[in-house]
């Protein structure tokens, strides 16, 4: 883990770190309405260099790939943004004068058996349902999408967000998926344009398993980034130019 937090690193603005000491400091015990985080043996923090217009939107690409890594490796984690304690994580990470700890992640392995107050808790963040499909795109209709966008878009659906807010709208063009938000306000303390960066990595996962190979252009808001189609946009430029 400690290696891939330095390995990963695709875009210029976010990096992440993993801690293995004073994790249960962090963490200030009931998360939303979701459980409490006791007993994490590390941390991992997501770290964005605010003087980037995308800071925002880098540190969530960044981190829900750390994330899903650790849960293929069969570690629990949690998207923390709103409820830790920022004083503590800092003078566990070095920061520059332009970071700032957007978000954390306990990592390791939970327990195997929960106690009553966690199958309550758990129970209940289970029972949020999602945004239709239908009710979150805009742009092609939908028997005009290739099947890699229907693929990437239900992905992206199922992203984890902040309080599962899902604030992401995406517009399908041809052969592209813009991810734009919804409603830009700050709520609990965690950017949404955060949370789209977190439904960026999934399209583009969902995407390159379906064989699609493909690259963001970040945008300003309201939009936040556009996915390509590379296959398409390399033979668009290949085209020969006729009179």
């Amino acid at each position: 883990m400690r290696s891939l937090c330095r390995e990963f690193h695709p875009f210029p603005h976010a990096r992440a770190e993993l801690i293995t000491e004073s994790a249960d400091r962090v963490f200030k015990g009931l998360i939303g309405q979701y459980g409490k985080i006791k007993g994490a043996d590390a941390f991992i923090a997501f770290i964005g260099d605010m003087s980037g217009p995308s800071a925002q939107e880098e540190v969530g690409y960044t981190g829900e790939g750390i994330i899903l890594e650790a849960t293929a490796l069969g570690m629990g984690t949690c998207w923390v943004g709103g409820f830790f304690r920022p004083e503590v994580a800092r003078q566990l990470v070095k920061i520059g004068p332009h970071e700032k700890i957007l978000a954390v992640t306990p990592v390791g392995y939970a327990t195997e058996r929960l106690s009553t107050e966690e199958r309550i808790m758990t129970g209940f963040g289970r029972s949020h349902q999602r945004i239709a499909l239908s009710k979150l795109v805009t742009g092609l209709d939908i028997q005009e999408w290739p099947s890699w966008v229907k693929v990437s878009l239900e992905a992206a659906r199922l992203a984890p967000s902040a309080v599962n807010r899902q604030p992401w709208r995406f517009e399908v063009g041809k052969d592209s998926v813009t991810v734009y938000v919804k409603n830009a306000t700050l709520d609990f303390n965690v950017s949404k344009r955060l949370d789209c960066g977190i439904a960026m990595l999934h399209v583009e996962v969902a995407a390159i398993n379906s064989g699609i190979k493909g690259n963001w252009e970040l945008l300003s808001a309201p939009e936040v980034a556009r996915f390509r189609n590379l296959e398409v946009t390399n033979r668009s430029a290949r085209k020969p130019q006729t009179d």
